[in-house]
C-alpha cells in the first residue's frame, strides 16, 4: 500500500506541474459527480425525458453511494494531499478516499444511461465522461490513482448487478399491493441502514494519524472527518421516498414525460422549487450534528426529497394539466 501511496504521489504532482490551466476543467468534470449535479440532472431526466430511466439512474446512484461510503470505511485510505504536503489540495473532502465516489458513480450512472440507451455513440460518450472525472480526481488531488481505478471497478459490479437483476425484482415488486411495495422499501432502507452503520462500527474509535491532520490543515482545508454515518441515513432515506414515490404515482395512473418541449421545461422548473424546499429549506431548519433524532430527521428529510421527485412532483404536474398520467406506459 504505502509503494501506491508514494507512487500515486509522485504522479499526482507530475499531473498538477502540467500548469494551472487545467484546474477549472478539472473541476467541471468532478462536478459532474457531486451530488448537487445528480439533484439537477435525476429529475430533468424523469420528468422530462424518461421516467423509466429516471428511476434506474435514481436507484442505481442511491445504491452505488451506500456500497462507496461501506467501501470507504473498510478502506480507510487517506487523500492524497492528507499524506504529502507537495500536494496542492485543488478540491478537498473530509472522508476517506478509497474507492473514489466520483468515479464510481460515473461509472454507475452513465453506464446505466448508456446500457438503457442501446446505442454505440452513449456509450463511447459515457466512458470518455467516467475516465475524464476519474482523471480530475487524481490531477486535483483529490483521490490517488488506485483510489480511482477500484471505483471504477466498484461502479462496474454495481452497473452489472442492475443490468442483470432489474427486470426480475421489478417483475416482483409490480405484482404486489402499494402497501406491499412501501413495506418492501422500507425494508431495504433498514438494510441499508445495518449494512452502512455496521462498516461504521467497524471503524469505531479511529484515530485519524497527527501527520493526516497537519497536512489538511497546512492546505487550508477542513480536519478530515472520515467516519461519519450520516451519508447512511442520506441513501437510506432517499431510497425509501424515491422508492414510495414511484410506486404511489403508478397506484394512480402513472405519469408520462413526454410532451411539448415548454410543458417539460415549466415542469422542470416547478419540480425543482419542491426539490430546494425539501433539500435545503429542510437542511436549513432540522438540526446537524450526531444522535438518534438528528439522524432520523436526516432520513425524513432526503426521504422527502425522494418521494418528491418520484410522485409528488408528477402528481402536481398532472393536476397543473402540465403532463399526463400514462398507465400503459413503459413499466417503471
Amino acid at each position: 500500500m504505502q509503494t501506491l501511496i508514494q507512487n500515486g504521489i509522485a504522479i499526482i504532482i507530475a499531473l498538477q506541474s502540467a500548469g494551472d490551466w487545467l484546474i477549472l476543467p478539472m473541476r467541471f468534470f468532478s462536478w459532474l459527480g457531486t451530488e448537487e449535479f445528480f439533484f439537477l440532472v435525476l429529475p430533468l431526466i424523469y420528468w422530462c425525458i424518461d421516467s423509466a430511466l429516471g428511476l434506474r439512474v435514481g436507484f442505481i446512484l442511491i445504491t452505488s453511494n451506500l456500497f462507496n461510503n461501506v467501501g470507504k470505511l473498510l478502506f480507510a485510505g487517506p487523500r492524497p494531499y492528507w499524506v504529502s504536503s507537495h500536494v496542492r489540495a485543488f478540491w478537498t473532502e473530509t472522508s476517506f478516499g478509497v474507492p473514489s465516489g466520483h468515479a464510481q458513480h460515473a461509472v454507475a450512472v452513465w453506464g446505466m444511461i448508456a446500457a438503457y440507451s442501446k446505442k454505440t455513440w452513449i456509450w463511447v460518450s459515457a466512458i470518455l465522461i467516467a475516465f475524464l472525472i476519474g482523471f480530475s480526481r487524481v490531477y486535483l488531488g483529490a483521490h490517488f490513482p488506485h483510489d480511482v481505478i477500484l471505483g471504477w471497478l466498484f461502479g462496474a459490479v454495481v452497473l452489472w448487478a442492475f443490468t442483470s437483476l432489474w427486470e426480475p425484482i421489478g417483475a416482483w415488486v409490480s405484482k404486489k399491493t402499494f402497501r406491499e411495495q412501501v413495506l418492501i422499501a422500507f425494508f431495504v432502507s433498514l438494510l441499508f441502514i445495518a449494512v452502512g452503520l455496521g462498516a461504521a462500527a467497524f471503524r469505531d474509535g479511529y484515530q485519524i494519524p497527527e501527520s493526516w491532520m497537519s497536512n489538511a490543515l497546512l492546505a487550508g482545508t477542513d480536519v478530515p472527518a472520515p467516519v461519519d454515518p450520516s451519508s447512511i441515513f442520506t441513501s437510506a432515506g432517499t431510497f425509501f421516498g424515491l422508492a414510495v414515490g414511484a410506486a404511489w404515482i403508478m397506484s394512480i395512473g402513472g405519469y408520462q414525460a413526454a410532451g411539448p418541449i415548454e410543458k417539460r421545461a415549466l415542469r422542470y422548473i416547478l419540480g425543482l422549487i419542491g426539490v430546494i424546499f425539501f433539500w435545503m429549506g429542510l437542511g436549513a431548519i432540522f438540526p446537524r450534528g450526531d444522535g438518534f433524532i438528528v439522524y432520523s430527521l436526516r432520513f425524513l428529510r432526503y426521504a422527502m426529497v425522494g418521494w418528491w421527485v418520484a410522485g409528488g412532483a408528477p402528481w402536481l404536474f398532472v393536476r397543473l394539466k402540465i403532463a399526463e398520467r400514462n398507465a400503459g406506459a413503459k413499466s417503471i
